[in-house]
């Protein structure tokens, strides 16, 4: 079990009085005002916990010396509640360590959700379908926005790519940790023989970026612009309105046709863009940042085996955490909750653990 130093709760107690010191003032001009307000919003909690743990160390203290006291009944009195002190003292550390963990910057923002078929042909494709269709349900359970940036249907059903934008209330903290490689075992609606095929789509989740966090300079892009091609309709691939960019320093390449307008598909391009070239940052900075110990679950490796969907036998396992679920046909339908909160509790421990070790 983690142990906060006594004079870190108290460093921590003592910030947040300076802070709410300063803001009763009334002499804080304006910006100066909404800085040390958001601080003092994020340390309330954590100055919360810290006032806890120290009240239960405290409590702790008491009732240890009530142990040693010469009335028998006091003292068998003190060591039953002395246990249920060191539970709840246990519990306390472990939340105010938890919120002491740095945070991941990009959790609250929207992400881009890309899925795009892997091997398998025609049955990968429509397994694709399925993971979208999986996403839009947890999406609508979560109250979240989607948009569809692109999509590429298969012939027969499914999706060869599809990218969405996910907009809410702490999308990319949810998603973050489905990256990686799908893999689904069934029968296919083709087979004859009734034999069970694997297949796999992977999933990409990036934390979408505003235009404030990537400058990207006009004379670093390429923009060509051409007719669109494949099943357009509504008259998408009758007129010169697809465009590729590529922003040269990087050689990313962006294709947008799915809108009839030019200008909507340049701003469509534009946004997945920004969002590969951050993504690419935060690999870089992370990367650099990294020691020895990697997470189990957050590795963010999109060529990694992370779960497998067996139809056969109506469970889904994550090979990260080693969690099998007979409730494959609830998480087909966005009941997503149990499999994302284990994934995130995991995540917790391991960095948990790489503090304690």
């Amino acid at each position: 079990m983690i142990s906060i130093p006594a004079d870190r709760i108290a460093a921590i107690e003592a910030r947040r009085d300076e802070l709410q010191a300063q803001m009763a003032t009334g002499e804080l001009p304006g910006d100066k005002y909404v800085q040390v307000s958001k601080e003092y919003a994020e340390l309330e909690p954590v100055a919360q916990a810290a006032g806890e743990v120290r009240r239960l160390r405290a409590e702790a203290g008491s009732l240890q010396h009530m142990t040693q006291d010469a009335d028998e009944e006091l003292r068998a009195m003190a060591v039953e509640e002395l246990r249920a002190n060191d539970a709840a003292l246990g519990a306390a550390e472990r939340f105010l360590a938890l919120a002491l963990l740095p945070r991941d910057a990009a959790d609250e923002r929207p992400a881009m959700l890309e899925i795009r078929a892997g091997v398998g042909g025609d049955e990968a494709a429509l397994f694709a379908g399925d993971l979208l269709r999986m996403y839009q349900r947890y999406a609508d359970r979560m109250g979240w926005r989607i948009e569809l940036i692109t999509a590429s249907e298969s012939e027969y059903g499914g999706y060869k790519e599809v990218v969405l934008s996910v907009t809410g209330v702490g999308v990319f903290a949810k998603l973050k940790f489905e990256s990686g490689v799908h893999r689904v075992q069934r029968v296919p609606a083709t087979e004859a023989g009734g034999r069970i095929h694997t297949s796999a789509a992977t999933v990409a989740v990036l934390p979408e970026a505003e235009e404030a966090d990537i400058k990207i300079d006009d004379k670093d892009l390429r923009i060509d612009i051409y007719r669109a091609s494949g099943p357009g309709g509504q008259g998408v691939n009758t007129t010169d309105s697809a465009v590729r960019i590529t922003h040269i320093p990087t050689n990313t390449v962006v294709i947008q046709q799915d809108e009839r307008s030019q200008l909507k598909n340049k701003t469509k391009a534009m946004k997945v863009l920004r969002t590969r070239l951050y993504e690419a940052e935060r690999e870089r900075l992370n990367s650099a940042r990294a020691g020895a110990r990697q997470t189990m679950v957050g590795s963010g490796d999109r060529s990694e085996r992370i779960r497998t969907y067996s139809y056969p036998q109506g469970r889904v396992t994550d090979h990260r955490i080693n969690l099998t679920l007979h409730r494959l046909p609830e998480i087909l339908e966005g009941e997503l909750d149990e499999l994302i909160g284990a994934l995130t509790a995991q995540d917790e421990a391991d960095r948990l653990a790489q503090l304690d070790g």
